[in-house]
């Protein structure tokens, strides 16, 4: 379900509603398919005489595949990372809700992380990096995360009126964020090595 409007202020919007990547779900899925298999053979092997000891393989395989997988899907299905014009927010739970959100002015650098399965599959991690009591916090399993880095960029330079369109109209060169954008693509397609990005990347942010 989409983030709720509610807790939106005023002049905030969603720029991004995201769940955690499909690759999150292998684990689980592949999980119940081994349960259901295994307590189906099980359950035609017992035969019809018995029960008793029918219905405790289907509580035994329900408890396993809640204690393995479920609980897992659940995760998956109430985990959000939303962007909004204003802050990032990341929200997990089933019963009690975790809330996590940073003010998009607090933020000085996001990192993407990927193995190769990930750059395959289009996941990775996103590492922030932000000002005062917030530090350092990574967000697994993000779709598309070269992308969400370039949304996140713009959002936070029009938040502190640096973006391309500073409100008089205008087009301005450039952004810092278009620029990282052509670095992250130009090290995705192997032109860049990690060494060189990183160093371009500290150089455009003044560091």
């Amino acid at each position: 379900m989409p983030f709720p409007p509610r807790l939106l202020t005023d002049d905030e919007h969603v720029i991004l509603d995201l769940r955690p990547h499909w690759k999150a779900l292998v684990g689980p899925v592949a999980t119940t398919c081994a349960i259901a298999g295994v307590a189906g053979f099980a359950f035609v092997k017992v035969g019809d005489g018995r029960a008793a000891l029918r219905w405790a393989l289907i509580g035994a395989a329900l408890i396993a595949w809640v204690w393995t997988a479920g609980i897992r899907l659940a995760r998956w299905k109430f985990t959000e990372f939303v962007l909004t014009n204003e802050r990032i927010i990341a929200r997990s739970g089933v019963v009690a809700k975790v809330s996590r959100e940073i003010p998009l002015e607090r933020v000085n650098d996001v990192t993407v992380t990927q193995s190769m399965l990930d750059r395959l599959v289009r996941s990775g991690d996103i590492r922030l990096e932000s000002a005062g009591e917030y530090g350092q916090t990574t967000f697994d399993d993000i779709g598309r995360p070269v992308d969400v880095q370039k949304k996140i960029y713009e959002a936070a330079e029009a938040r502190r009126g640096l973006g391309p369109d500073n409100g008089r109209g205008s087009r301005s060169a450039p952004s810092v964020a278009d620029e990282l954008a052509k670095l992250a693509d130009l090290r995705d397609r192997g032109a860049l090595t990690a060494e060189e990005f990183e160093a371009r990347k500290r150089k455009l942010l003044g560091g």
